[in-house]
């Protein structure tokens, strides 16, 4: 804030007026997110109970959806406020002075002229669906709920500028030459057809130097759709068309429920639990290590939460057990991700949303449900974590070293004292699969159960004081995700628009006549993939393109998604977009160059899982195949 305060007379009063006015502001986004996301978890429980009565809410599932609308553009909103918005490149960290702020200030600045173009592609769109004149229920219109999107991009797009420089001078000159920009692609007459590639060229720049990824993304719809003369509020149709889908409001709600565990006492008592019961075998603290991971991820998700919430707990512990600093270190930032394959892990969620889009699309009869791809995650994951354990143990010293004895009485009361938290699997997947509530309605009784046995029941998040701040975080993850997966629902437009699935559908089917064959090449892809990009942005840009090619290959659509989320899984390992290495070298405190080093033993142990999942699709397709 100290770059915020003027240095003279009314200059500093003015200044001191602004930071007021930007604290208000903060407050009371952070306010409107957490009241959003308390809505989010009481209307499917309170129609859960009336349902009971043959009574409901009218129009509750409509609100829910549109309530997941409004948190993710919220959550965007504090995201790019927080300066927290996630980005493919990393390569301004290793710029210094000038050339960093050189850097963030064409990078910021680009994203927020393509912020502004999808407000305004928004805003068509808000007009458009008011003159419809839809209403939910109780005389609300639909469009209400909808205004978030314009005004959501505006906010962003303001915090943009604000970020791209340290200086008041220098945010006034983003501001001025986004402006100049955006009048300029409006009022001139420009070609587009012939503009397209200069402004890809420009946003690659700006990719390069640190723009987030909603930008980039968002950025490759506008510019090509754009140069194709197609309207641009075709992304704010494709963003809204999220909301249609039923799974949409579960992915906040889960990802609440993993946020209530991580900062909650819960990671100090699994820890307890797993090491009461493994941790006086040989190899038995890494066991432990890999089995809380894992069961951490499946439930905050592919967020990097689990290196923050359990490393500092977890590295002393591999340490004392034998294992070497770069040992432990890379069995750590590994495990970081296990969880991924896990319900109700919010990657599975989001492949079956959007895998039944693209069916949909494609006008094929797939059966991709959440159920299927929850149980097709089971086997596989369960592979990959013995794989990770099984290396640990070879890794840990055969003598003993300061194992401690096992204590029946001690496992016992570890597992009595994490009794609570070690039921949350059994009532977030219990309801589901029995019928008794939809996806939504068990995610938001599994968001409910984890934040009272956290509040209530241990008393280690306080109502008033930390509830706020865990809800605000929380949201500000997810509305970065659902922002990213919004816009680039708009990119699959366009590729869908063009025929680019079909044409390479055409071009495999051609050139690679082995199903064998193309799984190792589809291996090979998606490990680049996993390199290069994040796992939600990946499963909205890359799944449309594959998934015509594994039905022409006869190849289950479950396993294909188990397939896709494995290699994504290693994604995180590997540079120059593998978010458990910054995690872990911030985490732990060293260079990223160090941590990646440390995982390669383990890199490459999942990595012959990944083998295992792709052609003994059995253990996939198992599981699901009781439900036919």
């Amino acid at each position: 804030m100290s770059s915020l305060v003027l240095t003279s007379g009314s200059s500093g009063a003015a200044g001191r007026e602004w930071i007021g006015w930007r604290r208000f502001l903060t407050f009371g986004e952070n306010l409107a997110l957490v009241a959003v996301l308390l809505a989010l978890v009481v209307l499917p429980l309170l129609e859960m109970v009336l349902r009971r009565f043959d009574s409901g809410v009218s129009g509750s599932i409509s609100f829910v959806q549109k309530f997941a609308l409004v948190v993710g553009m919220i959550g965007g909103a504090i995201a790019a406020r927080e300066n927290r918005l996630l980005s493919l490149s990393t390569f301004t960290t290793f710029l210094k002075g000038r050339a960093q702020s050189v850097a963030r200030f064409f990078s910021y600045s680009f994203s927020a002229v393509l912020c502004a173009f999808l407000g305004f592609g928004s805003l068509q769109f808000v007009l458009s669906e008011r003159l419809a004149g839809g209403v939910i229920a109780y005389g609300i219109p639909i469009w209400i709920f909808q205004l978030i999107m314009p005004v959501g991009f505006a906010a962003i797009a303001g915090s943009l500028i604000w970020h791209s420089a340290q200086s008041w001078k220098g945010r006034s000159v983003g501001l001025l030459s986004a402006l100049a920009v955006v009048v300029s692609v409006m009022v001139l007459p420009l070609e587009p057809a012939r503009m397209v590639l200069p402004a890809l060229i420009g946003l690659l720049v700006a990719t390069f130097l640190g723009a987030p990824i909603f930008a980039v993304l968002g950025g490759v719809a506008l510019i090509l759709l754009w140069g194709a003369e197609l309207p641009i509020s075709s992304i704010a149709i494709k963003h809204h068309s999220l909301v249609d889908q039923p799974l949409l409001p579960t992915l906040p709600l889960f990802t609440l429920a993993g946020y209530f565990l991580a900062e909650g006492g819960a990671s100090r008592r699994l820890v307890a639990v797993f090491q009461g019961w493994f941790g006086h075998l040989r190899g038995g603290p890494v066991v432990a290590s890999v089995l809380v991971c894992a069961f951490f991820t499946s439930f905050t998700g592919a967020s990097g939460v689990t290196i923050l919430a359990l490393g500092g707990l977890l590295l002393p512990v591999l340490m004392r057990s034998g294992l070497t600093e770069r040992r432990a270190l890379g069995i750590l930032t590994g495990s970081g991700s296990l969880g991924m394959l896990f319900p109700p892990c919010v990657p599975l969620i989001v492949y079956a949303m959007v895998a039944g889009i693209i069916s949909a699309n494609l006008g094929v009869p797939v059966d991709i449900s959440i159920e299927k791809m929850f149980l097709g995650g089971i086997g596989p994951g369960v592979l990959m974590v013995v794989l990770a354990a099984g290396l640990g143990c070879l890794q840990s010293p055969a003598i003993k070293v300061e194992r401690p004895k096992f204590d029946l009485r001690s496992a016992w009361a570890a597992l009595w004292e994490a009794k609570w938290e070690l039921m949350l699997p059994v009532v977030a997947l219990v309801p589901f699969f029995t019928g008794l509530a939809v996806p939504i309605e068990a995610a938001a009784l599994t968001a409910f159960y984890a934040l009272f046995i956290e509040t209530f029941v241990y008393r280690d998040l306080r109502v008033f004081r930390d509830l706020p701040r865990v809800m605000t975080e929380c949201g500000l993850l997810i509305g970065g995700v659902l922002l990213i997966l919004g816009v680039a629902m708009g990119l699959s437009y366009y590729l869908t628009f063009e025929m680019i699935p079909d044409q390479a559908v055409d071009w495999v089917q051609a050139n690679i006549h082995s199903k064998l064959v193309f799984l190792l090449v589809l291996n090979v892809f998606l490990l680049l993939v996993g390199c290069l990009m994040d796992v939600f942005s990946a499963i909205v840009v890359v799944v449309p393109l594959i998934l015509p090619m594994g039905l022409a290959f006869g190849i289950d659509p479950v396993h294909l998604g188990i397939i896709f989320l494995a290699n994504l899984e290693l994604g995180y390992l590997t540079p120059p977009v593998g978010m458990n290495l910054f995690l872990s070298s911030y985490r732990f405190d060293k260079p990223v160059l160090q941590v990646a080093r440390s995982v390669i033993p383990i890199l490459l142990v999942l990595l012959a899982g990944v083998l295992v999942i792709t052609y003994f699709p059995a253990l996939t397709t198992f599981l699901p195949g009781l439900l036919d």
